[in-house]
């Protein structure tokens, strides 16, 4: 086989594995990206067991804003500026580290996780109505005056985060 087929055939083949693989597992479904800390170049070098450490990072996903309501009898509609709600998480971390065998045999090796949460936020919203009534058909379509409101819709927040102190032999 010519070089030059070798060439095409090669980049033909990448094309469709990367096109497989993008179709299988798209970005936007990740929910936290892995961050691990390379230590074994230390430990070789210095002979000895270090500590395993790693960290899950969350990738914040924005959501749809609930709409404006249209209320009857309001000039302006119910929730002027929406709430947008966030999707997102705690960080994640792992450490497994060796013990010097402090507590026997049966315990050398500790290791704490803290798994990523996942959090629900919505962002604080308003809602304003002017100081005019709707048109009253009675007064050949004049508005009303009336006192204006305003108000702030809370901002809200949910989360449950975990932890695991685990001790054992060769974790």
């Amino acid at each position: 086989m010519k070089p030059s087929a070798r060439g095409t055939l090669a980049a033909v083949v990448t094309g469709v594995a990367a096109a497989l693989g993008a179709a299988a597992s798209p970005a936007a479904a990740v929910e936290t990206v892995p961050v691990p800390v390379p230590l074994e170049g230390a430990e070789y070098a210095l002979n000895m067991e270090l500590p395993q450490i790693g960290a899950e990072l969350p990738v914040p996903v924005p959501g749809a804003p609930d709409g404006p309501r249209y209320v009857e009898g309001r000039l302006l509609p119910d929730r002027a500026l929406p709430q947008l709600p966030v999707s997102a998480g705690l960080p994640g971390a792992t450490l497994r580290a060796p013990l010097p065998r402090l507590l026997g045999d049966r315990f050398d090796h500790v290791a704490v996780e803290l798994p990523a949460a996942p959090v629900d936020a919505v962002a604080p919203g308003l809602a304003v109505d002017a100081p005019l009534t709707a048109p009253d058909p009675e007064r050949f379509g004049l508005p009303d005056a009336k006192l204006p409101q305003a108000g702030i819709l809370t901002p809200t927040l949910r989360t449950v985060p975990g932890a695991a102190l685990v001790m054992g032999p060769g974790l």
